[in-house]
């Protein structure tokens, strides 16, 4: 090699790195100059910034893993290791099902992560996902190892802060329509509720929302489950059936109110669930009212108009639960508590901001993340004193897209370059070419 090989003005090559495998490919069979002048026309009728609204159509596992190299790794990383803490844990505990379905079902779920088009929903679902498998193989912990059972400091507390029993004084009264008022919200709108919520967020809301939402959704009730298993306490159907008496581990759940639904219906809908609880003495804090504050609080952020309606709910909620007899008024308040810290958490740091004149996803031209500056600047020579910065999130982040921009007042594109004129000179790949001949 010549000594003047590194000289200056030698020219300087630089290669992308290449995949240790390759994928097989399809060739494109629409001639090369057609290609040009189909992307011309597509790039021209879209918006510079439509990559921020856009989703992932690619099956190709290749995208996940290059994606997975270039991430810029951050503390909020550490996401990914308390969850697969929470999943050890669970996994060695677990008693069923068997070995076979185990591993059946964590090489499905890497799968689905693998593969672009998939993982761009199960990947904020993980912490959701953990929860429920964490929470369903609590009642694997053996007794010994669990804490004493708490069974007079609820109704103390509930005394101390409110001077009555709520839970007794409102489920005194029993009739079949309060019955059927409070099992809407309990037994229905608990579950289906937050798909609900989340369906309306990303239509109407800013790109990334989902996301954010799904993963405090996740990490709140991973939360409350700890609690509830440290601090384990009894509910208020306990002191109705066996009054202050001590508690163990071997007594069963009981549906309380909603065991009236069930001769209503008459079906087991929810006295075979709740006897056999994973957490029968889960009662602090109530992650009924946990979610109900967290939805209220993520659509009140998305939809002022409606926050006497998600904020009703709440109350709602709260309502149902101490009529059904399944928590005491001080569990609902804790319940809220833990909901608004891990929403304003959210809300500070990860939380794309409304723009209020924006109706659906795909108006946002772009997206900034946290809570405004001090100074309720817009765009204008008054924003030079803000830091401006790329967000080094990505989706697997709690920012969902690198598209996102934190504190920045022009939007980027996945290249983190400002925005260009589009010539038919520029780069772009044949797969988003076959994409736009798909759609």
């Amino acid at each position: 090699m010549p000594d003047n090989f590194y000289a200056a003005g030698s020219p300087t090559t630089y290669t992308k790195s290449k995949m240790p495998f390759s994928w097989p490919s399809i060739p494109n069979p629409i001639p090369r100059r057609y290609r040009r002048r189909l992307r011309s026309k597509f790039r021209s009728s879209q918006s510079p910034a439509s990559s921020i609204t856009a989703i992932e159509t690619s099956f190709n596992p290749t995208d996940t893993i290059r994606a997975l190299r270039s991430h810029r790794w951050s503390v909020y990383d550490c996401q990914y290791l308390i969850l697969i803490i929470f999943a050890i844990f669970a996994l060695s505990i677990s008693q069923a099902p068997g070995p076979l379905v185990k591993t059946g079902a964590a090489a499905l779920l890497m799968g689905l992560l693998l593969v672009p088009i998939t993982r761009q929903f199960f990947l904020p679902f993980l912490p959701i996902a953990t929860w429920l498998f964490f929470f369903f193989n609590a009642r694997f912990i053996p007794a010994e190892y669990r804490p004493h059972i708490w069974v007079k400091v609820l109704p103390a507390l509930e005394n101390i802060f409110y001077g009555a029993n709520l839970s007794n004084i409102l489920s005194a009264h029993q009739h079949v329509a309060l019955d059927v008022l409070a099992w809407i919200p309990y037994g229905l709108l608990h579950f289906g509720g937050p798909v609900v919520w989340a369906g309306l967020m990303f239509i109407f809301g800013p790109p990334g929302i989902v996301p954010v939402y799904a993963r405090t959704f996740g990490f709140l009730n991973i939360t409350g489950v700890v609690i509830q298993l440290l601090f384990p306490c009894s509910p208020p159907w306990y002191e109705n059936m066996y009054g202050l008496a001590p508690a163990n581990y071997s007594m069963q759940g009981s549906p309380a109110g909603l065991a009236r639904i069930d001769s209503l219906l008459g079906f087991d809908m929810y006295t075979s669930n709740f006897i056999a609880s994973p957490l029968v003495f889960g009662a602090f804090p109530s992650l009924h009212s946990g979610n109900a504050v967290l939805e209220a609080l993520f659509m009140s952020h998305c939809f002022p108009k409606l926050r006497p309606f998600v904020i009703a709910y709440a109350m709602w909620m709260w309502w149902a639960t101490m009529y059904l007899s399944h928590h005491y008024a001080v569990d609902l308040v804790a319940g809220g508590f833990l909901a608004a810290i891990a929403f304003y958490i959210a809300k500070s740091s990860f939380l794309p901001r409304m723009q209020l004149d924006k109706m659906l996803r795909w108006d946002y031209d772009y997206v900034e993340v946290g809570d405004a500056p001090s100074g309720g600047y817009e765009y204008g020579l008054t924003t030079i004193d803000t830091d401006f910065r790329h967000d080094s999130s990505d989706e697997w982040t709690m920012g969902s897209s690198s598209s996102v921009s934190s504190g920045s007042r022009s939007p980027v594109d996945e290249s983190g370059s400002s925005w260009e004129g589009e010539t038919l000179a520029s780069q772009a790949s044949d797969s988003e070419l076959s994409e736009v001949i798909v759609r």
